[in-house]
């Protein structure tokens, strides 16, 4: 039975059978959900680096709410299940910069999870730092509850950069050793991030491009399951869930936020909704059209 949220403190705004969003506190919408209902668990906390929708506060006041979330995550998440945690660093008042997947590795180890990746996403565009390199990177914790998961490799495959390469000797010499279907993407993933110029920018400064929890959704659950993001800004991870036939399961303290996820999965139930296609090459101003 498809787990339901408490009513205390929580606005659904809307209806959709596959998407259950509110405007509400994590801790309040994820109490009224089922233990162990919970295929997925995708998210991007705010960084605690003082962004218009967080409240700046001492790097241990942030670690100390961040493990309080991540209990009540890991009560939801099916045996069988993922949580990926999505961070990039922390700034502290110095500029001193403190990476937040270290960070928030213990958090998750002490609750008994093991981690399966870390996977690095990369992307073009940022903020033009003076005083150091321009961060161009964010980290992906996969973590699962037990050695027992799904993870589903096919749909998420990617070209292989050498698709007719043959064995060169053997009892398959002449055969082509690369898979047809494409190879693992690997846990480096080139995927842009959304600026102004994206097709799915909204109003929100941080917010997830579909297609990299698309990819995180195909390979981690099956169609039907339940995926949850407990920091859900204006819903990319419900996007990709039922946009892949999946319950999408969200929530964001600003109700404005969560409008604009239900009217984007309006305009995904209406054919209309814009997303970057998963696998669509980068654009390479070297190349005509980009390369694309």
């Amino acid at each position: 039975m498809a787990p339901q949220a408490a009513p205390a403190k929580i606005i659904p705004l809307d209806t959709d059978h596959q998407a259950h969003l509110a405007a509400a506190d994590n801790m309040d919408f994820m109490r009224g959900l089922e233990s162990d209902s919970m295929k997925l668990i995708v998210t991007s906390p705010p960084y605690n680096i003082g962004k218009r929708y967080e409240r700046r506060t001492s790097l241990e006041r942030y670690l100390a709410d961040q493990a309080k979330t991540i209990a009540e995550c890991v009560r939801l998440l099916h045996p069988g299940g993922s949580i990926c945690w999505q961070v990039g660093n922390h700034i502290a008042s110095d500029g001193e910069v403190v990476p937040l997947d270290m960070a928030i590795y213990p958090l998750f180890k002490q609750l008994g999870l093991k981690l399966r990746n870390r996977i690095v996403w990369h992307f073009e565009h940022g903020l033009h730092c003076t005083k150091r390199f321009s961060g161009r990177h964010e980290t992906i914790l996969w973590f699962t509850k037990g050695d027992k998961y799904t993870f589903n490799l096919d749909p998420v495959r990617v070209p292989s950069k050498y698709p007719n390469k043959k064995h060169f000797k053997g009892p398959k010499a002449g055969q082509l050793s690369a898979n047809p279907l494409g190879k693992n993407p690997g846990d480096m993933w080139i995927i842009p991030n959304v600026k102004s110029n994206h097709v799915e920018k909204t109003e929100h400064p941080c917010q997830f491009p579909v297609e990299l929890v698309e990819r995180l959704v195909l390979s981690m659950t099956d169609a039907g399951d339940n995926v949850l993001d407990p920091y859900m800004g204006v819903g990319s991870s419900v996007v990709a869930a039922i946009k892949n036939d999946r319950h999408g399961y969200g929530c964001d303290l600003d109700k404005k936020y969560v409008k604009i996820a239900w009217e984007r999965v309006r305009e995904l139930r209406a054919g209309t909704l814009r997303t970057r296609p998963m696998g669509k090459p980068v654009y390479d101003p070297s190349k005509p059209r980009g390369g694309h």
